[in-house]
């Protein structure tokens, strides 16, 4: 399997030589690059045309924020925040970070974050086509159920309920069968037994994911809501996943 093309963007020298260090101790990373700002970032995503970025959020001229404003969404490189702030996390949550990690990490945290993103990222490269509708049944009629549409998904034994516009429908499916074949920029695991549509977060609090029709889900402490020990994580409120 080919090697993930990685750029850091990291304004702080000694952050910059410690996350290059990490990588470099693995195996299924290549780094393609290191800016040193907002700016230098944007040409080298250009130039190189990375499939991850490691973006600091806070760098002098523009920010991590900015540089992902400014390249768009289509054909985006995949993005993991990296920052001395946890007070990022849902805006980072809401672009489709693949994760947030909290300064100062350690390798271990490092890894546990590039295990999750790498098998996205490869099946993004091989040019996969996630599941774009649903065929379902409800009251004897059959339904054609869009992906964007689904709020949130639960798991139950060996079927999921598919939660959209305030109904819920049956799939004979796992949790684990069903969230390979969805757009991981689009779907993410918040807890062991459920799956949110990120469009569909009005907010984060207490613990909890609040989406946009009042319903409110429990996060798990290693859902990427809540790595980098934001607040929620240390007021002990998450649900265990």
């Amino acid at each position: 399997m080919s090697r993930v093309r990685a750029l850091i963007a990291e304004d702080e020298p000694l952050a910059r030589q410690r996350l290059e260090r990490l990588l470099r101790m693995r195996d299924d990373v290549e780094i393609v690059g290191a800016a040193r700002d907002g700016d230098e970032a944007l040409a080298m995503i250009a130039a190189l045309a990375p499939d991850l970025i490691f973006l600091d959020i806070q760098m002098p001229g523009l920010g991590g924020f900015d540089v992902l404003r400014e390249i768009g969404g289509a054909g985006r490189p995949f993005v993991i925040f990296t920052t001395a702030f946890d007070q990022y996390a849902l805006r980072a949550f809401e672009v489709h970070a693949l994760d947030y990690l909290l300064k100062p990490f350690d390798g271990t945290r490092l890894d546990a974050a590039l295990d999750r993103a790498l098998p996205l990222i490869h099946h993004s490269m091989r040019g996969a086509e996630w599941t774009r509708r649903f065929v379902v049944k409800s009251a004897g009629r059959i339904l054609f159920l869009r992906a964007e549409e689904i709020d949130w998904i639960a798991a139950a034994d060996n079927y999921v309920y598919l939660h959209a516009a305030g109904a819920s429908h049956l799939v004979r499916t796992t949790l684990k069968s069903i969230a390979e074949t969805l757009d991981p920029a689009r779907f993410i695991r918040i807890h062991r037994s459920t799956l949110v549509n990120v469009d569909a977060v009005r907010e984060v609090a207490g613990g909890e994911v609040v989406l946009r029709d009042g319903t409110r889900l429990a996060v798990s402490r290693r859902s990427p809501l809540l790595r980098g020990d934001s607040p929620q994580s240390r007021s002990g409120g998450a649900a265990r996943g």
